[in-house]
């Protein structure tokens, strides 16, 4: 094998235990939230912007950084700046993956790799809006397959953003909502989880063309 291929290999297993123990010892949550980002205005969104794109290039649940987004600076504000931390998050770990891992990976798992590839590759966008919309699968593991397939990164970007937004509107709602209305935001916001997950499932039928999010190409 190419020792630089073994190498970036290498150095992305350690890289990504590395991350997983600081993400492990670190927090997100409320506490911080009122620590941090309420009422610090633009530092405060800025701040919070950058620590979700890192939490969200980790393996931490997005929806969690849409609801505290909400909490911290109100729907409209909330989503918005939940989608762009969500989105640069992506775009770290598909880039990560793609320096560290691509040959690496493809090496050990091509069979694997392939399926992912041949599930997204031919209709980018709108397959990759499919898997943001369906509740399946983990985000994280989404954007490392997809940085070691030969994906195109401009079109697995727009669709992961736009597959984002539902589900950032839902949480950033609810989050919001935590101390004014509670039962009916929480209300309105599961009827739209319900929405983005027909939608999902209609393109999904619309766009797999005899395809399968089976056990080798779950996201």
């Amino acid at each position: 094998m190419n020792l630089r291929i073994l190498l970036k290999g290498f150095l992305l297993i350690g890289s990504l235990l590395l991350l997983g123990y600081l993400f492990q010892m670190s927090q997100l949550d409320k506490a911080w939230v009122d620590a941090e980002v309420r009422g610090k205005g633009f530092a405060g969104e800025i701040l919070f912007v950058a620590v979700g794109a890192l939490f969200t290039a980790l393996p931490f649940p997005r929806q969690v950084v849409s609801f505290l987004a909400g909490y911290a600076f109100g729907f409209v504000a909330g989503s918005l700046l939940a989608v762009l931390a969500t989105a640069l998050g992506c775009i770290l770990t598909f880039h990560y993956a793609r320096f560290f891992g691509r040959g690496f990976v493809n090496r050990r798992f091509l069979h694997r790799v392939q399926k992912i590839d041949d599930f997204i590759r031919d209709n980018t966008l709108n397959m990759t809006l499919l898997i943001r919309l369906l509740p399946l699968g983990s985000n994280f593991a989404t954007n490392l397959a997809a940085g070691v397939t030969t994906v195109r990164g401009l079109p697995f970007f727009s669709g992961s953003i736009l597959g984002y937004i539902p589900q950032s509107i839902v949480f950033a709602l609810i989050g919001s909502g935590i101390n004014v209305d509670p039962v009916l935001r929480i209300g309105l916001g599961v009827v739209l989880f319900l929405v983005s997950g027909l939608l999902g499932g209609y393109l999904y039928r619309k766009y797999r063309h005899g395809k399968t999010l089976d056990g080798d190409t779950e996201l």
